[in-house]
């Protein structure tokens, strides 16, 4: 893997693969090149077969990501042919996020600001620490927020609660967060890094395939029931009636040992 800057930086250990946005100095502003760090880190995850699960954090203990570096807006953005080609390249890495086959989790310790809810959105957890702060600014800078970005808003907190994030740009505090379901839970900021990477390895110690399944069938359920991949649903439960790891699952049950998975 080759990453074109150090605001990124990509670790595996455990089954885990560690995507960390370095960039504290703005606390951890999204630029460019951070975008598109995302994509590359990406494919060698969903490539290596070691990784079973992913995991997001910000450096620096004060942000998540706060949003997009808007000091590069005027070199990088600054005519339409730039925003678009910046649009296309954030939203691609956005994409890429919501769409990872293995279990996404974000680590949220400090500010969850504008493009970096967003991308807290795409995961599939989410963790905080109680002095994390959650909001989008865009009515206060005359923008509009993506599609993609505000139907995962809704499914998680509702309209009424997203028209309230939205129209007013205030932000929220991480006991709020959990109350109306941004959040998964708030956790003190010392144990937030251990008790996610203890969530993280149990993750990677279960069933790859019938962890998959369940990610996939759940995506499905929000859908819209004339949108539903049923077919493949099916497929995914025969898959993993037939795999090894079903065998191995049913034998260390009977053996009363912990499994040992293989992902086929």
């Amino acid at each position: 893997m080759k990453l074109n800057t150090e605001k990124m930086i990509a670790e595996k250990s455990d089954g885990i693969g560690w995507i960390t946005f370095n960039n504290p100095a703005r606390r951890n502003a999204m630029s460019l090149e951070m975008w598109e760090g995302i994509d590359v880190i990406l494919e060698d995850f969903e490539k290596d077969d070691s990784v079973h699960v992913v995991v997001m954090k910000g450096a620096g203990g004060k942000a998540f990501v706060s949003g997009a570096d808007i000091s590069e807006f005027k070199e990088k953005r600054n005519n339409a042919e730039a925003a678009a080609y910046y649009a296309s390249v954030s939203e691609g890495a956005r994409a890429r996020l919501a769409h990872l086959a293995k279990p996404l989790i974000a680590m949220i310790d400090g500010f969850c600001l504008g493009g970096g809810l967003a991308v807290a959105l795409a995961a599939d957890m989410r963790f905080a620490s109680e002095q994390s702060q959650f909001g989008v600014p865009a009515a206060r800078l005359g923008i509009a927020y993506g599609f993609d970005g505000l139907r995962r808003l809704v499914s998680l907190v509702g309209p009424a609660m997203a028209n309230e994030i939205m129209f007013t740009a205030t932000r929220i505090n991480a006991e709020e967060a959990a109350r109306i379901g941004l959040i998964n839970r708030v956790i003190p900021s010392a144990d937030l890094e251990s008790t996610v990477r203890k969530m993280a390895m149990t993750i990677a110690n279960n069933a790859p395939l019938s962890v998959n399944a369940s990610k996939v069938t759940i995506k499905e359920v929000l859908k819209d029931a004339g949108e539903r991949d049923m077919k493949n649903l099916a497929q995914i439960g025969k898959t993993c009636f037939d795999s090894a790891d079903y065998a191995e699952g049913r034998q260390s049950f009977m053996e009363k040992r912990e499994p040992v998975f293989v992902g086929r």
